[in-house]
């Protein structure tokens, strides 16, 4: 067997979506980015949101006609050849474990705060490195079963975002106090747009859902919609909470504060109950977001090693229909880095965003390269005003590079020549094995255009 087995519709496609998307980021990043933007901070959640809309529409379009597992590995291959797509699947991978490490840390930190211990690196460690495993074997069960816990968490999470919105909301309306908004731009439009640059990140999972492609049903119709859908719920729930946080308490004391929707709920509310709920939900949220890492870093790679990019040993797909080699490699990997890095969050940060800008830059440009290359592709979804936003889009991945510190850009280059050394290894072996590396492909210089498929349908006319 060399294909998943479909086993996902719409709304748990979305909800993988929703899954990957709302992580800590919402929790404590409104906190940062107020204390930087003031009030104008619900702009910066419309700034970033439109600037992420830019690359989740052209993937919206990719996955409309591109239907194999592996999303931005698989569209760069196609558009530019092995070598490029390899580059940008390895990045990707990577980008999903230490993405997973890094949340995985925020769920010890969030839960040793619970439970009363105190978070020294430790216990941050031991905590950090054993969730991932508990959620790697949920993984092997099966798709099904994966995707039903993080359906559960999703749907907790939203809960208690919509609880925050609707208890704030109304209390503000109540007492009609708006002093709060303002001066609206405290530290004028750079500050704002300093605070989108923070939040941009806390949209990114949208690819997800594209990762999963081979796993969804009827996936020509329901990938791109998934990505939309699941968007569309995120950008709204970010907005409603942005607006009513800082309604509730001053721009200033947000930023300070570690907890800032808990400090902001208690403005509006001394119910317990609601209270905890959405203090608790930071659980849920971290623990789903390593659930849908953990899938689309075990997809990217079934994806790279079915291609023959890396040992052809690792697309072994269990009978449950998942990929269980890469599933397995991607859970002990996510607690080893936890375990090696000793708890540095900043330090897996910036790898992260790295590798979320390089595989946007990409996904952009293999649209308008394969809007050429393949014209008469069946695309049952396609951007609008083209090619202006992919264009927007490859901008805007540019202009978010500036903000990128030099521990980002020296780690990532850093990751790229490893995975460059890996590449010719396995190709090196592969050809004496008397094997095409890239199945069927062609080497790097050939054309993609004359690229087949592997493993998926393309649609293509």
């Amino acid at each position: 067997m060399t294909e998943l087995a479909r086993s996902l519709g719409l709304w748990t496609a979305a909800g993988i979506g929703i899954g990957a998307i709302i992580g800590t980021g919402i929790f404590v990043l409104i906190g940062v980015a107020a204390g930087l933007a003031g009030p104008s901070v619900i702009l910066s959640f419309l700034v970033a949101g439109f600037v992420a809309l830019l690359s989740g529409l052209s993937a919206a379009e990719l996955s409309s006609f591109i239907t194999e597992a592996g999303a931005s590995y698989i569209y760069t291959t196609k558009a530019f050849g092995a070598f490029p797509g390899f580059i940008v699947g390895w990045m990707k991978s990577f980008d999903y474990i230490i993405g997973a490490s890094a949340v995985s840390l925020g769920f010890a930190a969030y839960l040793a705060y619970f439970l009363g211990i105190t978070p020294v690196n430790a216990t941050l460690v031991a905590i950090g490195t054993a969730w991932p495993l508990v959620l790697m074997l949920l993984n092997l069960k099966g798709m099904r079963e994966a995707s039903g816990a993080n359906n559960l968490l999703v749907i907790l999470k939203v809960s208690a975002l919509v609880l925050f919105i609707t208890v704030g909301g109304i209390y503000i309306l109540l007492h009609g106090d708006y002093s709060h908004y303002s001066p609206f731009f405290p530290h004028g439009i750079k500050g704002m747009l300093t605070g989108a640059s923070i939040i941009f990140f806390a949209f990114i999972g949208f690819n997800t859902v594209a990762m999963v492609a081979e796993e969804v049903r009827d996936p020509e119709r329901n990938v791109h919609r998934a990505i939309i859908l699941s968007f569309a719920v995120c950008t709204l729930l970010y907005i409603g909470v942005a607006i009513v946080a800082v309604g509730l308490v001053d721009w200033q004391t947000l930023g300070t504060s570690k907890a800032p929707l808990e400090l902001a709920l208690g403005i509006a509310t001394a119910n317990p109950f609601f209270l905890k709920f959405v203090a608790v939900s930071a659980l849920f949220a971290t623990t789903s977001v390593i659930l849908s890492s953990m899938i689309g870093a075990s997809r990217a790679l079934f994806a790279m090693a079915r291609q023959g990019d890396i040992p052809r040993a690792l697309s072994r797909i269990s009978s449950r229909g998942i990929p269980s080699a890469t599933v397995v490699l991607s859970g002990v990997v996510i607690s080893l880095i936890v375990l090696l890095t000793n708890a540095d969050l900043e330090w897996l940060a910036s790898i992260f965003n790295f590798g979320t800008l390089l595989t946007f830059f990409f996904i952009n440009a293999s649209l308008l390269r394969l809007r050429r290359t393949m014209p008469d592709a069946n695309r049952l979804f396609r951007v609008p005003l083209y090619p202006y936003t992919p264009v927007l889009g490859l901008a805007s991945c540019i202009a978010l590079a500036f903000f990128l510190n030099i521990n980002a850009i020296v780690a990532g280059a850093g990751w790229i020549c490893v995975g460059v050394l890996a590449y010719v290894v396995n190709r090196g072996h592969e050809k004496k094995q008397g094997k095409r590396p890239g199945g069927g492909r062609g080497w790097p210089g050939d054309s993609p255009d004359a690229a087949p498929s592997a493993g998926g349908r393309t649609g293509s006319g």
